[in-house]
């Protein structure tokens, strides 16, 4: 691939939802087709990420618009960090693979915060970098409850039932608003592991041909 952009694929859900799981088998299918690529997550592994994942996991306390303004100024970060920096990636021709992008703020964050700020509060990673694809894998708020007591050993900050339902329904708002200008693929992941893990491919693969 060398002198061709890689792609950038994000994966998006509520808490439960097997981001993880799939974007594995992803990064395996496509490093298998020859791709190369890489997996990335937010909040990252940066000083800015390091501070968010204390207050999920409830070490640190702090505002909704707080958290809000955290997230995007980590976002950028994960953008243009010149270590592993996703522009960077991109450039020098690798494919990268993001556990959450900007969709998980307007989520989240906007059942206590207005979208739109929001929405502005990220525009300068969204105008230096939207996705080729943002995968929303769809699964039953309850269903991705059940997952999460068995593979969780506590909850963190925003894995509450009432609180999943308001997200995924921003999920849905902000994906109807921003129909136009960007490319989601909403994959139906109530089912075993290796069917949705087919359905993500089928949706990718147009990208790759």
């Amino acid at each position: 691939m060398s002198g061709q952009k890689g792609k950038f694929l994000a994966f998006e859900g509520i808490d439960g939802s097997g981001k993880s799981t799939q974007i594995q088998a992803l990064l395996a299918h496509l490093a298998a087709q020859g791709v190369t690529c890489r997996g990335t997550r937010e909040p990252t592994d940066g000083p800015v990420g390091a501070l968010i994942r204390q207050i999920l996991t409830g070490r640190m306390t702090a505002d909704n618009r707080v958290i809000a303004g955290l997230f995007a100024a980590d976002r950028l970060d994960h953008l243009v960090n010149g270590t592993d920096g996703v522009l960077q990636m991109l450039e020098s021709g690798v494919t990268v693979v993001t556990d959450r992008y900007y969709f998980s703020s307007y989520a989240y964050h906007s059942v206590d915060v207005d979208m739109d700020w929001v929405i502005h509060s990220n525009r300068l990673s969204a105008e230096l970098l939207k996705p080729d694809l943002t995968i929303f894998l769809d699964i039953p708020v309850q269903t991705a409850l059940d997952r999460i007591g068995r593979n969780r050993s506590r909850t963190e900050l925003f894995e509450k039932e009432d609180r999943l339902t308001a997200v995924r329904g921003k999920y849905l708002e902000a994906f109807a608003r921003l129909k136009d200008t960007e490319a989601v693929a909403i994959v139906d992941a109530d089912a075993d592991a290796d069917t949705v893990a087919r359905r993500i491919r089928d949706a990718v693969s147009p990208l790759f041909s």
